[in-house]
């Protein structure tokens, strides 16, 4: 099982995001749009969860183990 790089933070921006799974921004706002990974809004401030990063990487390797 995939595990975020700080297990002591619970969300990171899109930037930081984008910079654990190695994506760029672009890309990780277009997995957000599809519903591929989750997000909450604080104000107008999208926050992606330590989960939603960890459940991602471990569907893009299920199977390949």
């Amino acid at each position: 099982m995939y595990r975020t790089p700080n297990p002591g933070r619970l969300l990171f921006t899109v930037d930081e995001a984008a910079e654990v799974l190695a994506i760029g921004r672009t890309r990780l706002y277009e997995l957000m749009a599809r519903g591929t990974i989750p997000f909450v809004m604080i104000g107008t401030s999208r926050r992606i969860s330590a989960d939603s990063l960890a459940a991602y990487v471990d569907g893009l390797t299920a199977g390949h183990a």
